[in-house]
């Protein structure tokens, strides 16, 4: 079976086409980083608007990456939230156009079950154990799961305020370093200690939640002393520091979180899985627990179309056909069992 996916909820432009739910054909993205580098973040009109010159040519592109013409796909999946309201209208509308035109069956997955289930689109590696712990941490949320089965989830935890990848960007700012942040902070942190300034690590003794605003006004008041913009060395050493606050709410939560549900696997997933100092250091503190952790190719943490096409095969032809796709992983409460959310 072969099944296009459809990502539009943010600022890229994603299509790809997946085979049997594992085997990525294609998978193609647009960014349009270049697009909103001015405002230091996304726009999103500028972003609905990209989505609708970028949409055809990249779903074309997949297609013949794929070497599958449409006529040749089985299903179709597409991004149904949570996300930029305008950007996310582009690929449902879109979707659902190809679908009547094809009468191909079509289906809206959830962004963030997506991230987590990624895990299982590297052929090549064993995919995680049920029941297993996720950490899905991005620009828009940052969130653990304990994965019981394919389409069963359950929030633990997550951020009170800001996601991580959002503080990355508002410290990157607030240094004056290029958006995104995420990538600007990791490169000004590297080769710089990460005590030579002294910032919060928030809740990091409570529970499974998370918040990261404090730590942002620490930063600023930390450049209001200064009293003067902080140079080259300065800029690397508070990066440095910046980041190593972030990693550290990270891996001691999910390190709590697997030892209070037990789980002996964990997967990283999201756009800021791909930061290395965050991987290594997530490995490391599981390894040392005798816990697996999963970690993805670069290709599969940012947003992409892959993730939802593999998801989608799962609720088109997989082991979750029938079953009600998820409304939302960020509903409050959130469980899904059984065909249905409750």
């Amino acid at each position: 079976m072969r099944v296009l996916g459809i990502e539009t909820s943010c600022d890229e432009t994603a299509a790809a086409v997946v085979e049997d739910g594992r085997r990525v054909r294609s998978n193609v993205i647009h960014s349009q980083v270049a697009i909103h580098a001015p405002f230091r973040g996304v726009v999103p009109e500028v972003a609905s608007r990209d989505h609708l010159r970028q949409i055809v040519p990249v779903v074309d592109r997949a297609l013949r990456e794929a070497g599958t013409p449409l006529d040749q796909v089985d299903g179709i999946a597409v991004t149904l939230g949570p996300g930029l309201i305008g950007s996310l209208l582009v690929g449902i509308q879109f979707a659902k156009g190809l679908a009547l035109a094809t009468g191909k069956p079509l289906v809206g997955i959830d962004h963030l079950e997506a991230h987590v289930m990624a895990s299982f689109l590297v052929p090549d590696r064993e995919p995680p154990a049920f029941p297993h712990l996720a950490l899905a941490v991005s620009g828009g949320h940052t969130s653990l799961y304990r994965v019981a089965a394919p389409g069963r989830l359950e929030r633990l935890g997550k951020t009170r305020d800001d996601a991580a990848g959002e503080a990355f960007d508002k410290a990157a700012a607030m240094l004056g370093l290029p958006y995104p942040g995420g990538v600007s902070i990791e490169r000004a942190a590297e080769g710089h200690r990460t005590d030579a300034v002294t910032l919060p690590r928030p809740f990091l003794k409570e529970g499974l939640e998370m918040s990261f605003s404090g730590l942002k006004t620490a930063l600023r008041r930390h450049l209001e002393m200064l009293r003067h913009p902080p140079d080259p060395q300065e800029t690397g050493e508070i990066a440095a520091a910046f980041q190593e606050a972030v990693v550290d709410v990270l891996v001691t939560k999910t390190c709590r979180a697997a030892q209070e549900t037990g789980v002996q696997e964990v997967v990283l997933a999201g756009g800021v899985s791909a930061n290395r100092r965050l991987r290594e250091r997530m490995a490391e503190a599981l390894e040392r627990e005798g816990r697996r952790i999963h970690l993805l190719p670069l290709s599969l943490c940012t947003d992409n179309a892959a993730m939802i096409a593999g998801l989608g095969t799962r609720y088109l032809f997989g082991d979750l056909a029938g079953a009600q796709a998820p409304r939302g992983l960020e509903m409050e409460p959130y469980t899904r069992a059984g065909g249905g959310t409750r």
